[in-house]
């Protein structure tokens, strides 16, 4: 027999927070309750309708097995462990202590505070579905069931974090994808020792080969219909508590200049807008580098009208086309920072003094050219082209800048190649991150800057290994894996 003020003070000897809430009742024969929760984690409207009102009511001594019939919630745990109490308050239930009894109930009524689902502001297309994921982790396992309402769908939780205990759900079709991926995934993740995970962002460092490289090894995504495609070609998605980003692997690099749109539209306009973001991507990196490069051991490069229109632009300059250069890109990465990390309400004033005081005063007293203000601001804009490569092109861009004011176009031409070669050797999970140029695969290139119609990707990607390789049956395909 246990009382419950020593009940209450088991669990209170660990949650001292003054958030911790505990509220004591009594039947309508005397039999004394109390319920345990964090304030603002738990519906208190469901909380005494489900169970506070049956319980009132009981005429009867209620002993814990009298109870679990009364409690009306739909999500009830019986235990006897007050450490799985502590945990499960933390979590958000409630747990109900009742007088004389060593056994309690964990009610599973969390109501967390969150944002409605909203189309997710860096991810927009035109057509399409507009939902994004939200921070509430349930939530987003509940968009992912609604697209994918296979049995074969697997939503396993693991938790990470040592102060966080932060819930991490891995999903997959368990008849699709590599069996060894999700097993080394929830391994890597419950394995690493970290106080905090405050965003999937911690969770992508954990389950990459080389957290350290400048490319990245996991996808990101906001939207669920690009999620559940991923998933659906035999990746692995990872949604993780409080990131409305989801991650998915193996990655590949091709995924970046795809976008879910080109799904919804015409295969020839999709195949368009594709090249047109490879050399959107490739210009920003290098559009201020071949410019300094030509400047300075290369003139043969600019054809000779605009090498004229240059040569009056930067005649009289103080600065070198390197150090000009280099101070405009600066220039551009302080009012990019300024712009995201001032208020809304002054971000006019940031761009009217950026574009107006900084760029016109600055050519018109004779600080930068012309032709230096256009390259930066179109390098700038292609780069936003991908907006999800854009920490590793800009960081790209600065290196082939430094790299031509110093060596020129060989430098270029050698570290293009030094890039190339290091692409081609990288791998996730044994997908290689060319994939499908490198290795070239002819059935994968019908999704890769090229799009095709939907009748000709009816097989799944080969270099995921996926286990049944058909995801429309056609003539061609009908019966087989």
């Amino acid at each position: 027999m246990q009382s419950l003020s020593e009940s209450i003070k088991k669990i209170k000897s660990v949650l001292v927070s003054a958030d911790v809430i505990t509220y004591e009742f009594s039947s309508a024969a005397g039999k004394k309750f109390a319920l345990v929760y964090v304030d603002g984690l738990i519906d208190k409207a469901q909380l005494g309708e489900l169970v506070v009102k049956p319980l009132a009511g009981v005429k009867n001594g209620a002993t814990a097995e009298d109870v679990r019939p009364i409690l009306a919630s739909p999500e009830v745990k019986e235990d006897d462990d007050f450490s799985v109490a502590v945990k499960e308050i933390s979590y958000g239930s409630a747990a109900l202590l009742i007088d004389g009894e060593k056994t309690f109930f964990i009610i599973g009524l969390t109501k967390p505070p969150g944002r409605a689902v909203a189309e997710p502001p860096t991810q927009i297309a035109v057509k399409g579905p507009r939902e994004g994921f939200t921070e509430d982790i349930k939530v987003n396992c509940a968009l992912v069931r609604k697209r994918l309402k296979s049995p074969d769908l697997r939503l396993d939780t693991v938790r990470t974090g040592r102060r966080s205990d932060t819930a991490v759900t891995i999903c997959y079709l368990a008849d699709v994808c590599d069996p060894a991926i999700p097993e080394k995934l929830k391994k890597q993740i419950e394995n690493t020792e970290i106080d905090i995970v405050a965003d999937s962002s911690y969770v992508g460092r954990f389950v990459s080969s080389r957290p350290r490289s400048l490319f990245k090894r996991c996808a990101t995504c906001e939207k669920p219909d690009i999620f559940c495609a991923k998933i659906s070609e035999g990746r692995v998605g990872i949604l993780v508590d409080g990131s409305p980003i989801a991650i998915t692997v193996p990655y590949m690099l091709i995924e970046d200049f795809q976008s879910s749109e080109d799904y919804y539209i015409s295969s020839y306009r999709a195949t368009i807008l594709r090249f047109l973001r490879a050399v959107a991507v490739v210009v920003g990196m290098l559009l201020p580098a071949v410019y300094v490069s030509a400047q300075l051991f290369k003139l043969q490069l600019i054809p000779l009208k605009l090498l004229l229109n240059i040569s009056s632009s930067v005649s009289g300059l103080p600065l070198s086309p390197g150090v000009e250069m280099f101070l405009t890109l600066f220039v551009l990465e302080v009012l990019n920072e300024a712009s995201i990390r001032m208020p809304k309400y002054v971000g006019l004033a940031i761009s009217i003094v950026g574009a107006l005081v900084l760029g016109e005063t600055a050519v018109t007293a004779g600080i930068v050219s012309t032709p230096a203000i256009i390259i930066v601001a179109f390098s700038a804009i292609c780069l936003y082209v991908v907006p999800d490569l854009v920490e590793t092109t800009t960081t790209l861009r600065w290196i082939f800048l430094i790299i031509a004011g110093s060596i020129g176009t060989f430098g270029i031409v050698l570290f293009i190649c030094f890039l190339l070669c290091y692409l081609v050797t990288e791998q996730a999970y044994g997908v290689p991150l060319l994939s499908p140029f490198s290795p070239l695969t002819r059935r994968d290139m019908r999704d890769g800057l090229l799009k095709t119609d939907m009748y000709s990707l009816s097989r799944r990607p080969a270099a995921l290994k996926s286990k049944n390789k058909v995801r429309l049956k056609t003539g061609e395909t009908k019966g087989g894996k």
